[in-house]
């Protein structure tokens, strides 16, 4: 079976988020880590072939593109990539690209090997709810990826200045409190997206599997456990960076249950 043309920009885009990694790994044995200038540029160029092939794969499909787990890791890229474009300037956080990098070259090398590619027979009609339901679910992802890598950032800083093993990273990092105020603001935005989702998945005009409304409910507790946590200081900064990188993994964990859960009851 041929490949289709769209499949194309995807690999180009996963060659400039492998050019990113790659750069960031010599900088690294060079032991001299400079401002990522390269790396907001390969994230940037790797962002438009992204959205190329999403737009082509939208129009051929007649619909937003998430109909299958392949088509949905790839939106979830992007909006991984989508959203370090506007924090990362925004914040002055250039090095947050030599983190951000690896997760959208493991996002789509996973959706362009792994055999989940599969196109569903029929046509079933388009739910506007449906997808922006999913879609707003997933930018939420998105948000929360880059909180991940954020609280990586900060725990990564925090060992640091722990052992006083000071590497050249260090002193690219943001200070703490500017880089837990981040993390805040990440949480925030991923949490009222991600509520917008939710809601609107009631909207439908059909019945969703209980299995998976009980598992986005509980993200969403998790994320709002967070948050009040946050909130009445119940919880150190150390401690609210390593729960953004759990509520993630919960988050890939669900992401890949709802999609699958979906194609086993997929009607042709």
């Amino acid at each position: 079976m041929p490949c289709p043309v769209e499949r194309y920009f995807l690999v180009i885009s996963t060659v400039c988020f492998f050019a990113a990694v790659v750069h960031t790994v010599i900088e690294l044995r060079a032991k001299v880590f400079r401002p990522m200038r390269f790396n907001f540029f390969a994230i940037g160029l790797g962002s438009v072939f992204q959205t190329a092939f999403l737009w082509i794969r939208g129009q051929e499909l007649g619909r937003c593109p998430i109909t299958n787990l392949f088509e949905v890791f790839a939106f979830l890229a992007w909006s991984v990539a989508l959203v370090y474009m506007l924090v990362g300037p925004a914040y002055r956080l250039s090095l947050m690209g030599a983190f951000t990098a690896p997760l959208v070259l493991l996002l789509q090398g996973f959706a362009l090997i792994a055999p989940i590619d599969t196109r569903h027979s029929g046509t079933v009609p388009a739910n506007s709810w449906l997808e922006f339901h999913a879609s707003m679910s997933l930018v939420a992802y998105g948000v929360f990826a880059l909180a991940c890598i954020a609280g990586v950032m900060y725990l990564l800083q925090e060992r640091q200045l722990k052992t006083h093993h000071l590497h050249s990273i260090f002193y690219h990092l943001p200070p703490l409190t500017n880089l837990f105020a981040v993390i805040t603001r990440l949480l925030w935005w991923g949490f009222a997206l991600y509520t917008v989702g939710i809601v609107s998945g009631f909207f439908t005009g059909r019945p969703l599997p209980r299995i998976q409304v009980v598992a986005a409910i509980a993200l969403w507790l998790l994320y709002a456990a967070i948050l009040q946590a946050r909130h009445l200081k119940w919880l150190a900064p150390k401690r609210v960076a390593a729960l953004c990188i759990i509520g993630f993994s919960a988050a890939l964990a669900l992401l890949w249950g709802i999609t699958f859960t979906a194609e086993l009851h997929h009607v042709p």
